[in-house]
């Protein structure tokens, strides 16, 4: 589902998902989207920020806190740069953003990487990772630190499985975003800072684990 007011941004994203093979509904307000997500049940909404009714982060954290649509999978579309307005969003459950102007290749791109997350074979117990208090399990999507469960997006959860299948090697960027896009988007580093600085927000106190490397990347702290 679009949910997008300006008609020429709805019709452009429109033409390419269909061309690609989607079913696409529309909505070009808030209070519509919210209507017809709960009766269509879609795999996924492209949403807008600016609306004239509901603004996107109010519809988000509806859709999120909502149990029949608590996993609806969300890609932001916005206009705004602010890092902290992408990861107000992101810390709300949204999967990803793509801002205007935008490629419609990468947004494409965007839309084919997060529906996937449902396509990926069963994990086995063998690919629970344990690491100095901290438990990732793939099959069960739990992040947990001393017990503490912690609630990530897939895209949060693949980042931070792909650091700490290595503890202190460092990822650059483009390797991080190999890994969460599947190769499709290696030239969008500047989101992985975005979903990094979300990501840490969740984790709290147990942020400082996520290490920053300058003029590189990421690594996940080295078990002393």
């Amino acid at each position: 589902m679009i949910v997008e007011d300006e008609e020429e941004i709805l019709e452009l994203v429109r033409f390419h998902l269909e061309r690609e093979g989607y079913d696409v509904s529309c909505a070009e307000s808030g209070e519509r989207a919210l209507r017809l997500i709960r009766r269509e049940n879609p795999d996924l909404v492209v949403l807008d920020l600016m609306l004239p009714d509901l603004d996107g982060l109010t519809i988000c954290r509806r859709l999120k806190s909502d149990p029949q649509t608590a996993g609806l999978a969300i890609i932001m579309l916005t206009a705004r740069s602010d890092e902290a307005d992408m990861v107000a969003g992101l810390e709300l459950g949204a999967d990803d953003y793509v801002t205007k102007p935008f490629s419609p290749r990468v947004l494409i791109a965007r839309v084919r990487a997060v529906l996937r997350r449902d396509e990926r074979p069963v994990a086995s117990e063998a690919s629970v990772l344990r690491r100095s208090g901290w438990l990732l399990h793939p099959g069960r999507h739990e992040v947990a630190y001393e017990g503490n469960p912690i609630a990530v997006t897939p895209t949060e959860f693949r980042i931070l499985q792909t650091l700490m299948l290595r503890p202190g090697w460092v990822f650059s960027r483009d390797q991080i975003a190999d890994a969460i896009y599947d190769g499709e988007l290696a030239s969008e580093t500047r989101t992985i800072d975005v979903h990094i600085a979300s990501l840490r927000k969740k984790l709290g106190d147990a942020a400082h684990w996520i290490e920053t490397v300058r003029g590189i990347g990421y690594r996940f702290k080295e078990q002393v």
